[in-house]
């Protein structure tokens, strides 16, 4: 009996590689220093090697790139962020810097990107609210959390878990920004051990064991 699998087609194979072209081409004259308000889409398909008709085949404009670009990075740290929890191998205060501190390496691998959704972000509502909705989404995870520590009777019944969770999630990814846009990395370790820290006892109300 023929298998019921299907395999990619050939054309969205390509279109797959030609999107990460793109996307890759324009991270990389982010990271020569050019601002995401100055290029242009003729620089991008120029640099990707298509014309401007091939480019809006597969982006509605270089937004569009953008929207995408952020959700991959946001994708990502979202995923090491919600490796973390609270008890257990890799949990505690300790897990939690060590988790503070892959997100900061990830970031920082991307800092043209982050530094242009930054950019765009203040002047585009469609950029600013798909980021803003990323962090939501992050939230939304932290909030159960933290009810399910108030349930096992580790977190004080005080905390008031959403707002504990915007803090915690804006505040940090506030933190993380800047940490990347205005160092070179050699105390991130020491930076992501005080944002621990600092979480560690607002939520738990004590240090850190």
């Amino acid at each position: 009996m023929a298998s019921t699998t299907r395999r990619p087609s050939d054309a969205a194979q390509r279109r797959a590689a030609l999107e990460k072209r793109i996307q890759s081409v324009i991270e990389e004259q982010l990271s020569r220093g050019v601002t995401y308000t100055e290029l242009s889409v003729e620089q991008i398909a120029q640099a990707a090697g298509v014309s401007r008709s091939t480019f809006y085949l597969y982006f509605r404009d270089k937004v569009d790139v953008l929207l995408r670009l952020s959700g991959s990075l946001k994708s990502e740290s979202s995923k090491i962020a919600a490796s973390w929890e609270p008890v257990g191998p890799g949990g505690g205060a300790e897990g939690l810097a060590h988790t503070y501190e892959r997100i900061l390496h990830h970031y920082r691998s991307h800092a043209a990107v982050l530094a242009a959704i930054q950019e765009v972000s203040a002047y585009d509502p469609v950029v600013r609210e798909a980021w803003t909705a990323d962090q939501d989404r992050f939230i939304d995870h932290l909030v159960t959390v933290l009810v399910g520590e108030q349930q096992a009777g580790r977190t004080p019944a005080d905390v008031d878990p959403r707002l504990a969770a915007q803090l915690i999630v804006q505040g940090g990814g506030y933190a993380i920004a800047q940490q990347v846009a205005t160092s070179n990395g050699d105390d991130d370790a020491a930076v992501a051990r005080e944002l621990a820290l600092g979480y560690w006892y607002g939520i738990y109300r004590r240090p850190a064991a």
